[in-house]
C-alpha cells in the first residue's frame, strides 16, 4: 500500500473510483436526479477527460493528482509447474498497482485567499470498498507533504455540510471550518462549508 503520483494509465481507474466514491457517499445527501448527472455515462466521459489533462497538463506544477494503491499479486498456485523460483519470478513480473483512492490539489482559488501561501485540497476519495485501511490518511499525509515542500502555510478544502463522513475525518486530522460558506441550487439548496489547516 501506498500513494504516488497519478500515471496516464490510471486515468479509468481515477474515474471509476471517484464515481463510485461519489455514489456511495453523496446518494444520503444529494438528490437523485443531480447526484445522476455527476456519475452519469455523459459525466464519466468528462471527468476522464478532465483526469487525463489533469495528468498530462496540469495548470502549473502546484496542482497535482496522487493516487493511493494497493498491490496485488496473482495467485500464483497456477504457476506450480515452474517450481519455486519460477513462481516468485512470475508473480513479481505480473504484479500490479491498483489504484483505491484519489486526492488533488492546486493554489487556492477564493478570492479571499491568498494563493502563493494557500492551497485547496480538491478532490480526496477513497473506493468504498476500500475504506477503514488508512488509504484517506495517506493521501492526505502526501499531500501535505507535497504543499509544504511548495511553501504552503495553509490549506483548504470544500465539504458538503452533509457529508458528516468527510467532516469526521478532516476534523480528526485538525482541520475546522473558517466561517466560509456557500449554498449550490441542486434542486433544493445544498450547502458546503470551507474548512481549513495549518501546515506550516
Amino acid at each position: 500500500m501506498g500513494v504516488r503520483a497519478a500515471r496516464l494509465e490510471d486515468v479509468d481507474a481515477v474515474t471509476s473510483t471517484q464515481i463510485r466514491a461519489w455514489k456511495a457517499v453523496y446518494r444520503d445527501f444529494l438528490p437523485p436526479v443531480p447526484l445522476e448527472h455527476m456519475t452519469g455515462p455523459a459525466a464519466e466521459k468528462m471527468w476522464r477527460r478532465q483526469w487525463e489533462e489533469a495528468i498530462l497538463s496540469p495548470p502549473t506544477p502546484r496542482h497535482r493528482l496522487l493516487v493511493a494503491v494497493e498491490r496485488v499479486v496473482p495467485d500464483t498456485d497456477a504457476f506450480t509447474a515452474l517450481g519455486p523460483g519460477g513462481i516468485l519470478a512470475t508473480a513479481a513480473q505480473r504484479a500490479s498497482d491498483r489504484v483505491v483512492g484519489l486526492a488533488s490539489h492546486g493554489p487556492a482559488e477564493d478570492p479571499d485567499l491568498h494563493p502563493a501561501t494557500t492551497a485547496e485540497l480538491m478532490t480526496l476519495l477513497v473506493d468504498p470498498n476500500h475504506i477503514r485501511r488508512g488509504h484517506g490518511s495517506r493521501l492526505l499525509n502526501a499531500t501535505v507533504d507535497h504543499l509544504r515542500e511548495d511553501g504552503y502555510s495553509t490549506v483548504v478544502t470544500w465539504v458538503f455540510a452533509d457529508n458528516h463522513q468527510m467532516l469526521g475525518f478532516l476534523e480528526s486530522a485538525g482541520w475546522g471550518e473558517d466561517e466560509a460558506e456557500r449554498v449550490l441550487d441542486m434542486g433544493r439548496p445544498i450547502r458546503m462549508i470551507r474548512l481549513t489547516t495549518d501546515i506550516s
